[in-house]
Order: structure tokens, then sequence, then C-alpha cells
């Protein structure tokens, strides 16, 4: 059977101000997209990064990125993850690495398992070790110090990773995650909604791309590539890829019972590093209703800051987080996200 999720969505409850809250997400989250398409970012000069871990089912598993390095060297790193679908070419990527790099440090834009096409396996919301071996990677061995950024589901790996392993990395001085979701289960129920769904389908393309050529490389009807991909491209929401995909390759009996296992809300209180934490009011892919309630009980070591303008990792470029001094030439929230983590030190 199909999974489905229950949702309520009535029309008539919205009034003018929540409906100008509604359509200025809408529009930068779509708007920023659209702008990488018909305006893309400079491109970046670096090299090609790779690094291994053993997965007990798919076995070694090549992991890589894009490394990219100031003139003159630096002394620090910063490690960017992507979305659910997205890739070290995603725009946000872009802008972070550009804003690491005006700060005078590395930045390593690393693709989860599988991101890159090249069919290694696929990834999931708690899957922290992606994130952790490429932070002992040699590639990273020569930095003094190391912050991470994460976006939307590469933003609940990163906040996932700081409560659980954040301490076995001192050189790990700080965090940052945008737009994460923290509550699986109610963020999947929310995107269900009508004016939601070219999200998911803008989504779930890229991973069905992931998924072809993880079964072209595993086959299928294996545990790392479960269900045939004629299947695949059938799916119409995320509840089903992760009822479909990720739950049989993970071991989870359903999807709910991997919302449950690997939301990090429960586990907020436990991180010991600076992290911070930065969401957009009018959010339409992460919405506000699904995040506050899990932000009730966090650690100390946590900043939470809200911002009123800006979507789905889309943001104005003069926007302001209230973090550090803007400088001309500042653009969007990566350039004060970044001084935030350097100031952790």
């Amino acid at each position: 059977m199909t999974p489905r999720a229950r949702f309520a969505f009535d029309p008539r409850t919205i009034d003018a101000a929540s409906l100008r809250r509604e359509l200025h997400g809408h529009y930068w989250t779509f708007g920023s997209f659209v702008r990488g398409v018909v305006r893309p970012e400079r491109p970046l000069v670096d090299v090609p990064f790779s690094t291994t871990l053993i997965d007990p089912i798919s076995g070694p598993l090549a992991l890589d990125g894009r490394l990219a390095v100031p003139e003159g060297g630096a002394r620090e790193a910063v490690v960017v993850l992507h979305g659910l679908g997205g890739d070290v070419t995603s725009r946000y990527m872009l802008l972070a690495a550009r804003a690491v790099l005006d700060a005078g440090m590395a930045c390593l834009r690393l693709h989860m398992r599988g991101a890159d096409r090249k069919g290694a396996d696929v990834y999931h919301a708690g899957l922290t070790e992606d994130l952790d071996a490429a932070l002992r990677s040699e590639a990273l061995a020569g930095y003094e110090r190391l912050y991470v950024i994460g976006y939307s589901l590469g933003g609940h790996v990163t906040l996932r990773w700081a409560a659980g392993h954040a301490l076995e990395h001192p050189r790990v001085r700080a965090v940052a995650a945008i737009c994460p979701p923290i509550d699986l289960a109610a963020g999947v129920r929310a995107i269900q909604r009508l004016d939601r769904r070219p999200y998911q389908f803008h989504v779930l393309r890229g991973l069905k791309d992931q998924y072809a050529a993880v079964a072209a490389r595993h086959g299928e009807r294996t545990r790392v590539a479960p269900i045939p991909v004629e299947q695949v491209r059938r799916i119409r929401t995320i509840l089903e890829w992760d009822e479909w995909v990720i739950a049989p390759r993970y071991g989870f009996r359903s999807a709910e019972h991997y919302y449950e296992q690997a939301a990090v809300a429960p586990h907020l209180r436990a991180i010991e590093k600076p992290a911070l934490f930065v969401a957009a009011d009018a959010d339409p892919m992460i919405p506000e209703m699904t995040v506050r309630p899990g932000l009730a009980r966090i650690s100390e070591h946590v900043r939470v800051v809200w911002t009123g303008r800006g979507g789905h990792v889309g943001f104005p470029d003069d926007v302001s987080l209230g973090l550090a001094p803007r400088r001309d030439g500042d653009l969007g929230v990566e350039p004060e996200v970044v001084a935030w983590l350097r100031a952790q030190s």
C-alpha cells in the first residue's frame, strides 16, 4: 500500500498578512533557485576531494567533493553539507564556499554518499558517518581548526553529528545548521500540502537520479537498492521515498520508525560545542510550526536565530542575522554565519 501522510489545510484560515508571508517565503525559496540558473555563481578554483569509509552493508565506500583553498593557504577549514536531493553545485553551497574563502579559510563541499550520481549508496537524515569520515580525512589533517555548515537535511545531519560525535573531534570548534528540519515526521507531513508539492517534485527528481545510479552499480532488489528503478520513478512523495528506499536500506521498520529514530530534536540537549541554528519564519519547505516545538529544550550551547526575511536556504542579499557587522560586498546569511563560527574559537 502506498504510504500517505495526513494533513489539514483550509485556505479560508489565511488572512492577508499570512498570505504575504507565505508568498515571501515562496519567492525567496524559488527565486534563489531561479537566480542560480539564470545568473550562476562565479566558478570556484578548487580541486577534487576523496576519502573512503567502510559501510557494513555496501562495503568500502568512496566519498567525494570539492576542496577550495585561498591563495597562500589556510590554517582553518569549513566542511559544507548539502540538502536532500542537492549536491556540491547547489547555489547555496557555492555561496557558502565564497564566504569561507573570503574569510581566508579553506572550504570542503562534501557530497553525501550517492549525491555525486556515481551510485555508491543513498543517504538519510541521521547518517553522520559521512561527515565524520570527511573530518578524519587526510585532506583535512593539516588544518588547526575545523567548522561545519549544513543546509536543510545537511543541517540536520550536522546537528545530529554534533550531538553524538563532536567531542571526539577537538579541532572542530563550532557548527551551523541553516534551515534544518528537526522533527522529521512533522516536516514530511507539512510538505504534503498541495502548494508544497513542487518542492517535493524538485527534491525527488535528484533523489531518483541518484537511485538509478545506485541500482546500476549494485543491482536492483539488493539491500542498497531494495526496489526496482521503475518503482522508484513512480514515487510521488518524500514519505514514499523514505518508506520504500530508506527504511529497508537502513533496517528501519517503516518511514515513521526512521523519523522516530533519526530525528535530532530529542538530542539537541546533548550538543556540547557551539552550534548555530538559523531558520526563516516563512520557510515553505521546513515550516516554522514543525521546528519551534522541538527547540523548547535545547543545549545552552545552541544559539537560535530566526529571520523574518527569506525562504528555504534562500535569502535577500542584504539580510542581517545580527551576528556580525556586515561588510561591503557581503551577500545573504553566509558571511555572518562564517564570522560567527570563527568567533567561537
